[in-house]
């Protein structure tokens, strides 16, 4: 068994599509979200070292093309290395000559809401969550990508799928927890979520943590959308 990981920018690792793991590393973003340049300041953020709470998901044990897992190699170098254009262009072409890999739309979907093309993006994503229905880290991403066209039923959704086929899995927690926090206008289930996502979180969180101070004592103020970010 093969375990491969493709680095997407700062923040989405996401598996070719066969035996693979992916790894959430620890990265807050809203409303776009980081690509391999460009990225915007909030892209800086630290990568957290991965524990229970950002453990790798096993995606299936069905074996990849040694072709196929050349090119994605290589296109996630491309990424790596800032040549956006190239990783676009060979993610493309394995979707064509491999279509039942989710990899490849899985990152071309992140490449796309990074560039401000989220409907492109969620049909990119929907397609890696149609090859990996039980994927987390591709319904993680769906979710944001739905919040972004104000979807946010189908956000929920996204979310809500993900935290059942990995309910270690701590980024679509702290996402649905902002969905209901700022979009959704239920603060108790937010609180909830943060409350579980802060017992997720390897030696917990500050910024959350003073995220739930502020729900307990909101008194119907406005909020800063900016100032809570999603969790790539």
């Amino acid at each position: 068994m093969r375990f491969d990981k493709a680095l997407l920018g700062l923040t989405i690792a996401a598996a070719l599509g066969g035996c693979a793991t992916v790894t959430e590393l620890k990265e807050k973003v809203m409303p776009s979200t980081p690509a391999a340049t460009a990225a915007p300041a909030s892209a800086t953020a630290p990568a957290a070292t991965p524990t229970a709470a950002t453990k790798p998901a096993v995606v299936n044990d069905a074996p990849v093309n040694p072709a196929a897992q050349r090119a994605y190699d290589d296109a996630n170098r491309a990424l790596r290395a800032g040549r956006t254009a190239d990783a676009e262009r060979a993610y493309v072409a394995l979707t064509k000559s491999n279509p039942e890999l989710g990899g490849p739309h899985a990152n071309l979907g992140v490449m796309y809401r990074k560039a401000g093309k989220t409907d492109a993006s969620v049909k990119e994503l929907e397609q890696a969550v149609a090859l990996n229905p039980s994927q987390p880290v591709y319904l993680n991403q769906l979710g944001i990508s739905y919040r972004a066209l104000g979807q946010f039923d189908k956000s929920r959704d996204a979310y809500e799928r993900a935290i059942g086929a990995d309910p270690a899995y701590a980024a679509p927690v702290l996402n649905l927890g902002i969905l209901n926090d700022l979009y959704l206008n239920d603060t108790a289930r937010a609180a909830e979520l943060y409350d579980r996502y802060l017992a997720l979180a390897p030696g917990g969180d500050a910024v959350v943590t003073k995220w739930v101070a502020e729900l307990k004592n909101r008194k119907g103020g406005p909020v800063t959308l900016l100032s809570k970010k999603e969790k790539s």
